[in-house]
């Protein structure tokens, strides 16, 4: 055994690594000097109004275009009151996880409303539609299962992918060719499982459904997809993009998000009353979680009446998607392959992405840079998001400042604008 080190001696070897070693406050500055030079840097900026069409941001006043409120419910009143109605009976917060006191009335109804829209058997709400995606992935799969994961899939799928220590083979964006290779290979794999977005939320494109439940049934593989930014915008009343294509009861884990479309905050997965037990039972990010806030539950159960009960919200969310549509191709914006009411402006280097929001900001209107990680390098982009709540004025404003920034930047050429 070693002889105790005597405290000077510890004290000059102290001194000796900090001349060699920097804080890690100077480490961190460093990190993010380097993201500074290479145009990725963050930073939060502050909204000081309700999310609608219009909002204040950092002191001035825009057209908002890059929410994900497709249907301008986050301020509806019916959500306000609901929220509010639930904030007066139970509170604040649910005060535990579900699973010990914390799964209050709220959730359980908004549970029931999730199976009638999904015609599901069973539905569980999540915090969020991060913690859906790592507990779902994380219960279903393990050493020995294989996971197929577009390349292209959020990054909450992809960390659960990883975080389930499965083998995670990722196939090439939307590319069925590809996915039935892969899964040729992995006839060993105990369980197959093949997860991907159903509308990817940074390039707009719908994910092949009715290929990938061809190759699950073939090779006898399940399905999960996320539908965040389809449920409001897809389908019978809203119900997302598998039920549009009639999958719906073919895909055994269908998950969606409440803070979208719906305007509110949560999630949850629907299936199979099996599967949903199996979560209660398995899924760590919903056991060791605190319950949904009850006026939050209320509220993402308001939204799903109000979209029920008033259709043309999804009709103009449409209609104003294919305005802005049309209008930024003629005026030679580069939209890539969207199918959906998510419309990237295609730039390729980030700083040209930060000029492009800068320049709008300035006249009015707020749209943020979308740059890497996010996006692969050299693919940044605005991801310009219409909702029901615009306006054609505030479109064509959008689109008159979109074109004359272009130009500045060289993004367009200057003999673009529309009339």
């Amino acid at each position: 055994m070693s002889e105790p080190q005597d405290p000077g001696e510890v004290d000059a070897v102290r001194r000796r690594a900090k001349l060699h070693m920097p804080a890690l406050k100077d480490e961190l500055s460093g990190a993010l000097d380097e993201l500074e030079a290479r145009f990725l840097r963050r930073r939060l900026r502050t909204v000081e109004t309700a999310c609608g069409p219009l909002a204040r941001v950092d002191g001035q006043d825009v057209i908002l275009l890059c929410s994900n409120n497709y249907l301008d419910l986050a301020n509806h009143p019916a959500l306000r009151l609901a929220a509010t109605a639930a904030l007066e009976r139970y509170g604040v917060g649910a005060g535990a996880s579900r699973l010990i006191a914390g799964s209050l009335e709220p959730v359980h109804r908004l549970e029931r409303s999730l199976c009638r829209l999904k015609k599901a058997e069973a539905a569980l709400v999540f915090g969020s539609g991060y913690l859906a995606n790592l507990g779902a992935l994380t219960a279903l799969a393990a050493p020995g299962d294989a996971i197929f994961s577009d390349e292209l899939n959020h990054a909450s799928l992809i960390d659960g992918c990883r975080l389930s220590r499965a083998a995670v083979k990722v196939y090439r964006h939307c590319d069925a060719d590809h996915l039935r290779t892969l899964l040729d290979e992995a006839g060993g794999a105990r369980r197959r499982l093949i997860v991907t977005d159903a509308i990817f939320s940074m390039d707009g494109d719908r994910a092949p459904l009715e290929q990938i439940v061809e190759l699950a049934r073939r090779y006898d593989a399940a399905v999960m997809i996320d539908e965040a930014h389809a449920v409001g915008v897809f389908g019978p009343h809203g119900s997302g993009l598998a039920a549009e294509l009639g999958l719906g009861e073919q895909i055994e884990v269908r998950v969606g998000t409440l803070s979208k479309a719906l305007g509110a905050y949560g999630a949850y997965v629907v299936g199979s009353r099996a599967l949903i037990d199996f979560l209660v039972n398995r899924a760590r990010s919903f056991i060791y979680t605190t319950g949904l806030p009850p006026a939050l539950a209320a509220a993402a159960n308001a939204a799903l009446e109000v979209m029920a009960s008033e259709p043309e919200r999804i009709a103009r969310l449409w209609s104003n998607a294919a305005y802005l549509r049309s209008e930024l191709a003629a005026a030679g914006f580069d939209l890539g392959r969207s199918a959906s009411p998510i419309l990237p402006v295609m730039v390729g280097e980030a700083g040209c992405a930060l000029a492009l929001t800068q320049g709008l900001y300035e006249r009015g209107v707020f749209a943020g840079a979308i740059r890497p990680p996010t996006v692969p390098a050299g693919s940044a982009r605005l991801r310009l998001t219409p909702t029901a709540g615009h306006d054609r004025s505030q479109l064509r404003r959008a689109v008159d400042a979109l074109v004359e920034v272009g130009a500045q930047i060289k993004l367009v050429p200057p003999t673009s604008r529309i009339a």
